[in-house]
């Protein structure tokens, strides 16, 4: 089901100091555009439906900075936008639902992490898995595990879902590999407040192009290439992934009344 969300999106332009109330869905929106985005992409399913309804309704927010939103055919078509971080530092995000959908992206994920990318390439998914989940019971991070790609899973709670979002585009800079980010139903649909810092324009986007444009024949996924890109997954991508999750603490330990799970 569609939905306006013509008036919350001026929220979109909050700037640095002011306070943030609303969906988690607009908290996740208004990370992306303080992350300095370039482009966005995706496919309509829950619970992130909302998220391309709030892109589309922000259409004049996306066009002041540059940034380049399309609704894409599926989800492998989402995923195939995030080439374009390959080969170029461009921030890019893509958009879908859950396993059902990262399973149709599969192949271009496999690509993506395969080459490995220049600009940070975030991938948000709705994860509809629990209590009011309206699929089957699996979740995404066999794909990630599968690909080699990192997992973000961050609690129902504004402030940390937007650092986060914020951060697994600093992670996958750092480490040139692609990100996923889930958002579990409550994380999507809950209400609450941060502090908002000022959009950031991206580095390059249509109104600010590349002047020269690079293009590197290894990174493409196929031999001999593909043979280099496994072992820079191991000997450069993942000890950069490590050392950057643990420079900024990105896993948070809470106590609880059991000491055995968490």
């Amino acid at each position: 089901m569609e939905r306006s969300f013509t008036k919350e999106v001026q929220n979109l332009q909050l700037g640095d100091g002011e306070t943030f109330h609303g969906e988690g869905i607009l908290a996740i929106t208004k990370a992306l555009l303080q992350a300095g985005v370039s482009y966005v992409g995706g496919y309509q399913g829950a619970p992130v439906s909302h998220l391309m309804d709030v892109l589309g309704d922000a259409h004049e927010i996306l066009d002041d900075l540059g940034v380049h939103f399309e609704t894409c055919a599926n989800e492998a078509a989402a995923a195939a936008m995030l080439g374009a971080s390959i080969n170029y530092p461009l921030r890019g995000a893509a958009v879908w639902k859950s396993v059902v959908g990262t399973n149709v992206a599969s192949d271009a994920l496999s690509n993506l992490g395969s080459a490995g990318v220049k600009g940070g390439a975030v991938i948000v998914l709705g994860e509809d898995y629990g209590e009011g989940a309206s699929i089957i019971q699996e979740r995404s991070h066999a794909f990630a595990m599968k690909s080699q790609l990192w997992l973000f899973d961050p609690r129902p709670h504004l402030p940390t879902v937007v650092d986060l979002v914020e951060k697994a585009f600093d992670l996958s800079e750092a480490s040139n590999t692609p990100v996923m980010i889930e958002f579990r139903i409550r994380a999507c649909h809950m209400h609450g407040r941060f502090v908002a810092r000022d959009n950031r324009r991206p580095e390059f986007s249509r109104h600010q192009v590349l002047e020269e444009p690079d293009f590197d024949y290894s990174r493409i996924c196929l031999p001999p290439a593909t043979y280099a890109q496994e072992k820079q997954k191991i000997e450069q991508r993942y000890p950069a992934a490590i050392q950057f999750i643990t420079e900024h603490k990105l896993n948070e330990y809470h106590e609880g009344s059991r000491s055995d799970v968490g």
